[in-house]
């Protein structure tokens, strides 16, 4: 392989090993083994962990209304109130609380795109593994009357603040 200048100096040879889903991959393993970790003995200290994940991974199920508010993805914190955390070879399946309605979810591995445990700050982002599930078709709509252009979609932000440990004013 060559440089520009055809001395091919400073060019790194292209590998036929995949390094880097062998790291990743790895890495998704200290997540997995936290997961697991936690599931078997539930948070210790002030570990907290938030996940980020694709929605639109076909393997995603979740509420239909967290799908409809988060239609790419959504993160979500596990901390004080969540329950039947399991975590196998290609799942994690997690109940938590939304607006005070239970919901359980599931999350194939590859859908997560970032952890993290703030309380140690600790953190790695994830290339999804898995393709967006096709839209489906437009329907053919009847004949309607001339209506405001669409507007563009704004995307959903997911606010943490309120999540963040907050020191106390000094007086």
């Amino acid at each position: 392989m060559q440089d520009d200048d055809g001395t091919g100096a400073g060019a790194a040879p292209e590998s036929l090993l995949p390094y880097d889903d062998w790291t990743e991959d790895a890495f998704r393993q200290v997540m997995v083994k936290a997961l697991r970790e936690v599931a078997a003995n539930g948070l210790p200290g002030q570990h907290h962990f938030y996940i980020t994940f694709r929605t639109d991974d076909p393997g995603t199920d979740i509420p239909a209304r967290l799908r409809a508010q988060y239609p790419e993805e959504m993160t979500i914190v596990l901390q004080h109130q969540f329950w039947d955390l399991a975590v196998d070879e290609t799942m994690l399946r997690v109940g938590l609380s939304f607006g005070g309605v239970a919901s359980t979810l599931r999350i194939p591995l590859g859908a997560i795109t970032a952890f993290a445990d703030p309380a140690v700050n600790f953190g790695m982002r994830f290339r999804a593994r898995t393709a967006p599930a096709p839209e489906a078709p437009a329907e053919p709509e009847a004949e309607a009357p001339a209506a405001e252009p669409p507007q563009a979609e704004t995307p959903q932000v997911v606010s943490l603040d309120a999540f963040r440990r907050r020191t106390p004013p000094r007086e």
